[in-house]
């Protein structure tokens, strides 16, 4: 019974049942589409996406800095039943608007196309840098 206390928790929550709706449409999707399309920071994001892989609902494949969740492939037979039951429950309803903003995201994103690379401190250093005027020697001053 603790097992699915567990399940039932990870799904009692708006947030992850809109994750688990997207992930039930798309094969795969990485984290930063679920900030970019639920409107949520990336740690919400991932702490919500742990919270259900946890649960043993999702599975994840680590790709450089990028994580991509999935519905797990090796769902115990209780847990297949809730997915599919929620899957059901997912087609009955108007899911227009959330699938809008991942679509409306993916477009901005382009297709093959990784999440933005965090900079730096050295590339940001090396940009402020450019950005910043070079102190004048004293003979240019006079100039």
């Amino acid at each position: 019974m603790r097992d699915l206390a567990v399940i039932f928790s990870a799904l009692a929550d708006p947030t992850r049942l809109d994750m688990l709706a997207l992930l039930l449409r798309n094969s795969e999707l990485c984290v930063c589409d679920f900030v970019e399309s639920l409107g949520i920071t990336q740690s919400k994001a991932s702490r919500h996406l742990r919270y259900l892989w946890n649960a043993r609902l999702l599975e994840d494949r680590r790709d450089g800095l990028w994580v991509y969740y999935r519905i797990s492939r090796s769902l115990d037979p209780a847990r297949g039943k809730i997915v599919k039951a929620l899957a059901r429950v997912f087609d009955e309803r108007d899911l227009t608007e959330l699938e809008g903003k991942l679509a409306a995201w993916m477009n901005r994103k382009g297709p093959g196309t990784a999440c933005a690379v965090p900079p730096t401190k050295k590339a940001a250093a090396a940009r402020l840098r450019a950005k910043t005027p070079k102190p004048r020697t004293a003979a240019e001053a006079r100039r």
